[in-house]
């Protein structure tokens, strides 16, 4: 079978722009060769940025508290990178979402520490951002600023720009702005920054695991368009993904990309692991796709495969579908669609939410389709934009 993703990639400009495919199929298919340039932009920006994160204190004998913050797949971008960072920079780190950020910041800050607040945003407009930012320099001087986004016009690079003794801006390729409503080549990137980030004392070092990403990536996008395409002609209306760590932000972005897509046509949910059982595996029925990220980590994994049998025990849903890291071994069969990423032995789960994710954004494109909509528009009401703006932002 022909790779479906490069069929509509190979569509005339005519028929792209009549079936709603000029940006989200390039956009995800760019996402390997993309990461290399975002890794490329960070060593350029490495000096200012080491200098910055310094003044802030990473590093030091007193770090500061760590807030990662963003909304809807801004904020799961910030959730995959929590334990990365962490681990590299041996300090607090968690994930705010700025929805949750804008209503009580106060609730959010510890007394007598300094902050660093890392937003990211594809369009650095979102009403909620820019609030959050404007807010925080206006009212918070123990809290710094380092704003990641795709849009070189962003207002929040803007105000970056003005208070420079407080915040820096780190601006990625214009290539990356994804002009499809739905995120996918921004959300990658902003994750691969970040990840640079962690790694920000040892470049040369994630250098070496990017390339492998890259290498991967590209034959993910080769292989896994087929399984993607294979299960949205089963039409199935609703979808549960399974994740653990940094794989259960990739979960959740899977989720929001096959809601997104669809227009709400397949609800979606994300859960973990062990907290599936605790209710939501209700609502996995005979019309469900269950998706599980199987870690790399041996213990994590006994869990994941668990879960999986009791899946088939109970009969529940109506495929299965398993992304695993290495060799994934498949008695009974636990899944009916595998879809392996064959990462080296000693690759961590915390680098692996770039090549996770595709799989989730290829469900999402190719379930848009067979319902009927456009991928780059997939809500013409409507009810989801591009960017949230207007938001009545309240004193």
């Amino acid at each position: 079978m022909a790779n479906p993703l490069q069929k509509l990639l190979d569509l005339d400009a005519s028929a792209k722009d009549s079936k709603g495919l000029k940006y989200t199929p390039q956009e995800i298919f760019q996402q390997p060769k993309s990461w290399k340039d975002t890794y490329n932009l960070c060593l350029d920006r490495k000096a200012a940025m080491a200098a910055f994160l310094e003044s802030a204190g990473v590093g030091s004998g007193s770090p500061p508290v760590v807030l990662l913050v963003g909304a809807g797949s801004s904020d799961y971008a910030g959730r995959a990178l929590i334990h990365l960072l962490r681990r590299r920079w041996r300090c607090e780190v968690a994930a705010i979402a700025s929805t949750d950020l804008l209503l009580d910041p106060d609730a959010y800050l510890v007394p007598g520490r300094e902050h660093l607040w890392i937003s990211f945003s594809r369009s650095g407009d979102s009403s909620e951002g820019v609030a959050v930012l404007r807010q925080a320099l206006r009212t918070y001087p123990q809290v710094r600023h380092l704003v990641v986004t795709c849009n070189p016009n962003a207002e929040m690079a803007q105000l970056c720009a003005e208070h420079g003794e407080r915040a820096l801006a780190l601006v990625l390729g214009e290539a990356v702005n994804d002009r499809g409503l739905a995120m996918t080549s921004s959300f990658t990137n902003m994750v691969i920054a970040g990840q640079f980030l962690a790694h920000l004392h040892d470049p040369r070092g994630y250098g070496k695991t990017l390339d492998c990403m890259v290498k991967l990536g590209a034959r993910l996008v080769a292989t896994a368009p087929e399984t993607a395409c294979a299960i949205a002609e089963r039409e199935l209306s609703r979808a549960c993904f399974v994740g653990s760590g940094a794989l259960a932000a990739v979960a959740d972005e899977s989720a929001l990309k096959l809601l997104e897509l669809t227009g709400g046509k397949v609800q979606t949910m994300s859960q973990s692991t062990l907290g599936l059982r605790h209710g939501p595996m209700s609502a996995i029925n005979y019309n469900t796709l269950f998706v599980q990220f199987i870690s790399s980590d041996p213990r994590r994994r006994n869990y994941e495969l668990d879960l999986l049998r009791e899946i088939r025990k109970k009969d529940l849903a109506a495929a299965r579908l398993v992304v695993a890291g290495q060799n994934f071994e498949n008695p009974a069969p636990l899944a009916e669609y595998v879809l392996q990423l064959d990462v080296p032995p000693d690759f961590p789960d915390d680098c692996r939410p770039p090549l996770d994710v595709i799989v989730g954004q290829m469900l999402g494109l190719f379930a848009s389709l067979r319902a009927g909509m456009h991928p780059d528009n997939p809500s013409p009401n409507g009810a989801i934009s591009r960017v949230v703006s207007g938001l009545r932002i309240h004193s």
